[in-house]
This record gives C-alpha cells, structure tokens and sequence, in this order.
C-alpha cells in the first residue's frame, strides 16, 4: 500500500529537545545538549518502526518527547489525528491511555513492593476504572495474554526471572486498551534464550490486538526481524528512514552502512566491515554541516553544510549530499 494511503498515527515534525547546562554560581545558561535537533517522522497504524544508532544519539529521548514525557522545546507532533501540544494536563492524562511504554529493565520498572496483580491493575485506576471486579477480570486476562498464570498474580517481581518480568511488563502496557507501544530495548536486558520469546509475544499481540510500535533497539539483526520500516539516528539527527527492504537491502547514508557492515551473516560468511574513525562529538558542540562529516569516509567540502532530508523515492528519505553519487557502494 503507498504511505500516502496508510493511516498515521504518530506525526512529528522538527521535533526538538535541547537541555540546559547550567555553569557559574548564577547557574546561567551556557549552551545546550542537543539531544533531538529537528527531527520529523510518521508512525504508520499497524506497523512497527525501529529506531537505531548508537548509544547516545538520542533515540529514547526522541521517543520520550514525542509522547511529551518530556516537553518539546519545539517542533509539532499530532497523535491520531490530535494536536498532542496542544492538550492541558488532564486531557494529556486522558490521551496517554492509548500509550504505554515497554522499559528495557523488567525489574527496575516494577515496584518490588507491589504484587503483580496491583502492579497490572494500576493503570486501570489511574484512568478511572472504579469496578473492582471489572479491574481484577481484566488484570486476570492480561496475565493471561502476557504467557503466565493467574496465580502469578499475587506474587512479587523478584519471585520471577527476566523474561517473565518483562512479560508483567508487558500485560501492565495493554491494560489500558493503548494504541501505540514504545518498546524502549525491550530484550536487551534478557537472556538470549528469552529474547525470541518476547519479539513472538510482541508479534503475537501486534496481529491480534492491532497495535503499533515504536522499536528502539541498537541490535540490528533483532531490528530486522522485527521491523516494518526503520529510522537511524545519528547525534540527535535522523539520517535516513525507510522501509525494512530499503535499510538493509539497499541503504544509502555512510552511518547506516557502517552500522549494518557490523552484523554477522548467516553461515559464518563475513562482510566488509567499515571501520569509523574518530569519537562521536558532543551534542553539547555538534558540528556544523552534516553532523557525520567528520566520521565520513565520503566527507568533502559540500558536507560543511546541512543537507536535505530528502525522498530517495517509494519513501526512501536520507540527508546526505552525496547519496547520488555514493548509492550501490557497500
């Protein structure tokens, strides 16, 4: 189906998130962190996007601002058609029942004094659900759907293993009927032999609920399986953006082949692996121009100023000023 005829769910447009540093006994403002610097994007209804790049580039922080958890310093951003901005404090209250949060770290976000069932039936009493036996029918469903039992319900997190923490996680992030789920490295945390377990049950839930995901992970290869399209952040920046064919089948940004040159390939066969030089800068001082351009084996003299993020075509966008010139090099 074209993009044009999909339903958007999420739209940001030059999103913007910038933190203060605070020097001097005034604590006058010195400068900024530029954690999310205009940045724009959909989320299609139905679909899952991953959102990669290295540690640091602001991919939690994106997705954080986009759902307001954190105030945009600037930049619009539409939920189901709702101007998001625009909403007071109880009517965001209200609209975040159709968002919820998977956390990487199962345990750290479950109260250890709490038993399951409070933990899962607590959003349904913040957003006013005042039956009781309305409340405890629905949690018992949830644990349910999540692959555990009832009788887990009146136990505490740390009775349980990862895997199964995260799947309490997962039944609290339902329990509200929400439309969109960020799943913030939801199995980075895991075992390797749980971590399929968890991406089925997402699956799962994704086909017969009807959700949508926004997917950050830094594993690519766990990107790929998972993923319908895909955004790569690099410094605060989204540098390309694209369907999950289009990312590791035909890429087209130096960061993005960098990234994907480091994933191992099925039978033992290696790639060529692109080796980036040099740290990544601060998003205190980031550079001027393409924020890449002093990692980019391809850099030249037009890279000193920023480039588009433009339509590659079939909605394939990428900002970098060479991509022309550079498309079918590995």
């Amino acid at each position: 189906m074209d993009d044009r005829q999909k339903k958007v769910l999420l739209r940001v447009r030059g999103l913007k998130k910038w933190f203060p540093i605070h020097r001097g006994i005034t604590s006058r403002v010195a400068g900024y962190v530029k954690a999310v610097d205009d940045v724009s994007y959909d989320v299609y209804q139905g679909e899952t996007l991953g959102l990669v790049g290295e540690s640091g580039c602001g991919k939690t922080t994106l997705a954080r601002t986009s759902l307001r958890l954190l105030e945009p310093t600037a930049g619009e951003i539409q939920f189901d058609g709702q101007d998001f901005r625009a909403l007071g404090r109880r009517e965001l209250r209200q609209a975040r029942k159709n968002m919820q949060i998977v956390f990487q770290d199962p345990f750290g976000s479950l109260h250890p004094k709490m038993k399951i069932g409070r933990i899962i039936e607590e959003p349904l009493i913040i957003s006013g659900v005042k039956d009781k036996a309305a409340r405890r029918k629905r949690v018992e469903e949830l644990i349910v759907r999540a692959g555990l039992k009832t009788e887990h319900l009146d136990r505490y997190p740390h009775e349980f293993s990862g895997g199964q923490r995260q799947r309490v996680v997962i039944a609290r992030a339902l329990a509200t009927n929400p439309k969109l789920i960020i799943c913030d490295e939801p199995v980075s945390a895991l075992d390797v032999s749980v971590r399929s377990q968890i991406l089925n049950l997402l699956e799962e839930l994704q086909e017969s609920l009807g959700l949508t995901y926004l997917f950050i992970s830094h594993d690519l290869s766990v990107v790929e399986h998972i993923c319908d399209r895909v955004a790569v952040m690099y410094l605060g920046q989204m540098v390309e953006l694209g369907t999950r064919e289009q990312i590791y089948g035909g890429m087209l940004h130096p960061y993005t082949k960098a990234l994907l040159s480091a994933i191992p390939l099925a039978g033992g066969e290696k790639r060529e692996r692109i080796a980036l030089e040099g740290d990544i800068p601060s998003p205190a001082k980031p550079p001027e121009g393409c924020r890449f351009h002093t990692r980019c084996p391809y850099v030249a003299e037009v890279c000193k100023t920023v480039p588009p993020f433009e339509d590659a075509g079939e909605g394939h966008r990428v900002a970098c000023h060479r991509w022309r010139e550079l498309a079918g090099t590995k």
